[in-house]
């Protein structure tokens, strides 16, 4: 269900405002105020849309509005508030004190576009299309590839390793060049020497004869 309209369009009056309605409107504002933007019309004794009360009010007969020309500080901040905010034109009309929406759109597409194009910058973005172009360029350029690095040279030699002198002749492939060594020394007295059995007296075999030496 749409919202219902503020007044019958069969019986309001359209196109440019008179002195006359002008006049009624800002006497009764400053009696009553605002107010209610929907009864304000026939409370006024106009023959207007609420929408279109308000709309008069608030972009020609506000007592606060600024006239004349935009200065070069408020087209700058116009261009800054723009690259923040966009078309909200409401709340950039916020920051200019007497300026209205409705004037700064208009101003916007009509004075500041051109100026922004003649410096070379996009009015949509905000940046300038050549810069972009380079950088776009230079992250399209391929980085360069790395050198392999040369690997070092195979020797023939041991490269410094210790070799073994006590390799025998007769080792195997498979067998260590120098055999593990036992350490293992004990000390002590020799072991006495082992005299030879003594003669057989009986002149046979000492292995054969069962005699025993005296």
């Amino acid at each position: 269900m749409g919202r219902s309209p503020c007044c019958e369009k069969g019986h309001t009056n359209k196109g440019a405002w008179t002195k006359e309605e002008d006049e009624r409107l800002v006497a009764y504002i400053r009696s009553h105020g605002e107010g209610c933007w929907r009864s304000l019309p026939s409370a006024a004794g106009l023959l207007r849309c609420g929408k279109s009360c308000r709309l008069r009010w608030m972009n020609y007969l506000r007592p606060d509005l600024k006239r004349g020309n935009f200065t070069d500080d408020e087209d700058e901040l116009i261009i800054r508030l723009h690259a923040l905010l966009g078309n909200k034109w409401s709340l950039i009309a916020g920051q200019l004190p007497g300026r209205t929406d409705n004037e700064i759109k208009n101003y916007w597409n009509t004075h500041i576009k051109r100026k922004l194009l003649a410096r070379g910058i996009d009015p949509h973005a905000h940046h300038r299309p050549q810069a972009l172009h380079h950088v776009a360029a230079a992250a399209l350029v391929p980085a360069p590839a790395a050198k392999p690095k040369p690997k070092p040279a195979e020797s023939s030699d041991d490269g410094g390793r210790s070799s073994c002198s006590c390799s025998g002749s007769g080792s195997s492939a498979g067998e260590p060049r120098c055999p593990d060594l036992n350490l293992d020394l004990s000390v002590g007295p020799p072991d006495a020497p082992t005299s030879p059995p003594p003669p057989c007296l009986c002149h046979r075999a000492w292995e054969a004869c069962g005699c025993q030496a005296g």
